[in-house]
């Protein structure tokens, strides 16, 4: 089977285009998995590129497990599990707001996450290991010493203006031309969100949200007093933008919050088309969008997504992130570009807590400034986009059959679906007593959706960690067998 020239694209490398290539086949289907890839010759010849290119590309995909070399035969698609289902199976008459009542479940997983004698698969969680610590570190104290007035003073919003100038720079790759005086720093990204949600909404109102959702969504919605509309998202596509237009037609909607980039925790990422028609649907409709992009950063692929923020054209799209899923999580900065909200939002801020810490906000400028983070951040997508693919593959050798999984481009976790009859509340109880965590996908939903799933972090992925990966498996096919007899 011949792979079609390429058609060269400035700025991204070659190697990296090579390997797009062969995985958009592999994704076609066009090749299967067990089937063999071509040689490295023989596709150095096919594309009329140096043998050193292929071997990086076949490098990357295996790196993403896309493909394997087998011993003296060649280079293979590897196995994969079953995907989820393209289509969200839920019925009209479940899309209605409904209250929130997570709190006592978040707060147990959360505090879970702090035992150091638990292997943690469950809270979104970057691995210090593969933080740039040092040079993070070093960065801060540089800016102490040479801002010894201003590392002492309130930032008072909107907040440090050499990391507002270094922020914005970046967002042209996102697709935003935004200025510095419209970006307001926060302490952290979950802030940001809670202040717009804080700002636009009123207790009782209702907000519409991705199902599955990212639980501290659920857990601000709940401290609120608001009303959660859960509208299902899959995969391939993120929210059904079908099931959204029949919601707003019928039900009264205040704001709506998602995250169209990797999203958490399905992984996945809107498609560009989908992107520009959700944000006209909510702009027809006098709707405005949070935007969470804080795993934006983290594609696997050559370019970065672009924010939905890109097709705003009056303000209305709320874009919120922060650096705490890519440098450092404990120096809480964090962003938003509050659009025509600003003004209240700043006013929101400041009575909050009148401003963010100034330290950690120079430290950040400066790495962003230097050019460090963009280093730090190709290296960590490849490191990352190894460890979901590694840890795929190890659900599949031991959970039991007809499980399956996403198959993330960006980020650190994956969704779990078991077959049903596997309760994730009672799994997660026997995991603790065996030395682990993870997310149960109740958690995920206000509704009590998603019993039989659950949420792995792949960040702190090994291979020595299969055998507690294999535990889990086998503990859910002892339940599944439990219900079987």
């Amino acid at each position: 089977m011949t792979v079609p020239i390429l058609a060269k694209t400035p700025g991204t490398p070659l190697y990296v285009e090579v390997a797009e290539r062969i995985a958009a086949l592999v994704e076609q289907q066009t090749f299967r998995p067990g089937d063999r890839v071509p040689s490295i010759r023989s596709l150095s010849r096919q594309l009329q590129v140096s043998i050193n290119t292929v071997k990086e590309a076949y490098g990357l995909l295996e790196d993403r497990r896309v493909i394997e070399a087998r011993p003296q035969s060649g280079y293979y698609v590897c196995s994969r599990l079953p995907e989820l289902p393209r289509d969200p199976r839920i019925e009209a008459r479940e899309i209605e707001p409904t209250g929130v009542s997570i709190a006592e479940l978040a707060d147990r997983v959360m505090r879970d996450s702090e035992r150091a004698d638990l292997v943690q698969f469950g809270c979104a969680i970057p691995n210090p290991e593969l933080l740039p610590v040092a040079r993070i570190g070093r960065m801060l104290a540089q800016e102490v010493r040479r801002h010894a007035q201003e590392h002492v003073a309130y930032s008072m919003p909107p907040g440090c203006a050499r990391l507002r100038t270094e922020i914005a720079k970046r967002l042209l790759v996102s697709g935003c031309t935004v200025r510095p005086g419209e970006i307001l720093t926060t302490t952290g990204c979950s802030e940001a969100v809670f202040l717009a949600l804080q700002a636009l909404c009123r207790p009782g109102d209702t907000v519409v949200v991705e199902s599955p959702v990212y639980f501290n969504f659920l857990q601000q919605i709940q401290a609120l007093g608001l009303r959660a509309l859960e509208i299902p998202a899959t995969q391939k596509e993120g929210m059904s933008l079908e099931a959204l237009r029949y919601a707003l037609d019928h039900n009264r909607v205040r704001v709506c919050l998602a995250i169209p980039n990797f999203h958490n925790p399905l992984g996945s990422c809107m498609p560009e088309e989908r992107k520009r028609e959700l944000v006209a649907l909510l702009a027809e409709r006098g709707i405005p969008l949070i935007e969470d992009d804080i795993h934006g950063d983290l594609g696997f692929g050559s370019e970065r997504p672009r924010a939905a923020k890109a097709w705003d054209r009056d303000g209305n799209v709320i874009l919120c992130s922060s650096f705490s899923k890519t440098v450092a999580p404990g120096y809480r900065v964090g962003w938003m570009v509050p659009g025509r909200y600003q003004a209240q939002i700043e006013r929101l801020k400041m009575v909050t807590n009148i401003a963010s810490p100034a330290p950690t906000q120079l430290a950040l400028a400066a790495l962003l400034a230097n050019g460090g983070y963009d280093q730090h951040l190709r290296r960590i997508r490849r490191i990352y986009a190894r460890q979901v693919a590694g840890m795929a593959e190890a659900i599949g050798r031991h959970f039991p059959a007809e499980t399956r999984v996403t198959r993330p481009e960006g980020g650190n976790l994956l969704w779990v679906e078991m077959p049903e009859g596997i309760d994730a509340l009672r799994l997660y109880a026997r995991a603790m007593r065996h030395g682990m965590t993870f997310a149960p996908g109740p958690l995920f939903s206000a509704a009590g959706r998603f019993r039989n799933c659950l949420r792995l972090n792949a960040a702190f992925w090994t291979p020595e960690l299969e055998g507690t990966l294999a535990t889990l498996g086998r503990l859910a096919g002892e339940m599944q067998g439990d219900r079987a007899s």
